[in-house]
């Protein structure tokens, strides 16, 4: 080595301490383009084929945290070409072994201000209730931990298909940040007394303990998990986009209604149905024994 730096050296025509130099910017330049590179990672993949839009959280050196920059790109990514028929349904997934960990605590410190603070959680709340709110239905496939906020986004969506190590938590408690917001979604999605447990304690439930506690829809070894999840996203593609739509925001206005005003408003969805034209093609496919043809637009026949 030596040998080869006074080769150098005697062609250069330079000094010892130029090379070092040369070494060291090398090394700086190799740094700061990794670094560059590490920048333009989104923070969210998205691809769609077939109807189907894959949303990939992509942030697993800090656990796909929920930060607000995450949480926009997350919203985003759902909204963008929302309105498009050829989009049928969503997958939410994550890279690395952390479904997600939740909020960024580093942005929930005094330094970050109570504005802030509200901006962080308004944030959440706008993207998780768009997820049940949107046209399309909204598969979360989780594999490995999802804790806090991360748990609060898979109770949110419409279906959940986990891998068998999969967990789910939510712990604030034990950092003195109660998980109150999680906790809405937590309480629409599993027992009582089950969600103030995991509130109270902050332990961890299993993927089979979460789908006793109906806060999944499906718990399956990891080396099929996409497959799952891929057989239920398309079953849904076959289906009438405007139906669906119309079926979905029915489901969860009425959740809220004591029984006889669900009822009512259940009836009046059914008969809105039946006058869509998807609504009247389907029944005369089944009655003509054969395939439907859908249109996915929310015009009516009569």
């Amino acid at each position: 080595m030596a040998v080869v730096v006074r080769k150098l050296r005697s062609l250069a025509n330079i000094s010892p301490i130029r090379v070092c130099l040369v070494r060291n910017l090398s090394g700086t330049n190799n740094y700061m383009s990794q670094v560059a590179q590490e920048k333009v990672e989104p923070l969210t993949v998205v691809s769609q084929e077939d109807g189907i839009r894959s949303i990939v959280l992509n942030n697993p050196r800090k656990r796909n945290a929920l930060s607000l920059a995450m949480l926009d790109s997350l919203k985003s990514s759902i909204l963008t070409g929302l309105d498009d028929t050829n989009l049928r349904v969503i997958i939410l997934s994550a890279e690395g072994p952390v479904f997600s960990s939740g909020h960024d605590l580093k942005e929930l410190t005094s330094k970050e201000g109570r504005e802030y603070h509200t901006q962080v959680f308004s944030r959440c709340t706008e993207v998780m209730s768009m997820v049940q709110d949107i046209p399309v239905p909204v598969i979360a496939q989780v594999r490995g931990l999802a804790t806090a906020a991360g748990c609060q986004l898979v109770a949110s969506c419409d279906i959940a298909v986990v891998s068998e190590n999969s967990r789910f938590a939510t712990p604030g408690v034990n950092i003195g940040l109660f998980c109150s917001t999680p906790g809405v979604a937590l309480a629409r999605s599993v027992p009582k007394k089950v969600a103030m447990e995991m509130l109270f304690t902050g332990f961890p439930i299993s993927a089979h303990e979460a789908l006793k506690h109906g806060l999944v829809s499906k718990v399956v070894p990891e080396e099929k998990l996409e497959d799952e999840t891929m057989k239920i996203a398309r079953k849904i593609c076959e289906t009438s986009r405007s139906v669906v739509a119309l079926g979905k925001a029915c489901f969860y206005s009425q959740v809220g209604l004591d029984r006889n005003s669900a009822y009512r408003q259940a009836e009046q969805v059914m008969v809105s149905n039946l006058s869509m034209k998807d609504g009247q093609e389907g029944i005369k496919a089944f009655i003509e024994k054969r395939h439907p043809t859908w249109s996915h637009d929310t015009e009516t026949v009569h």
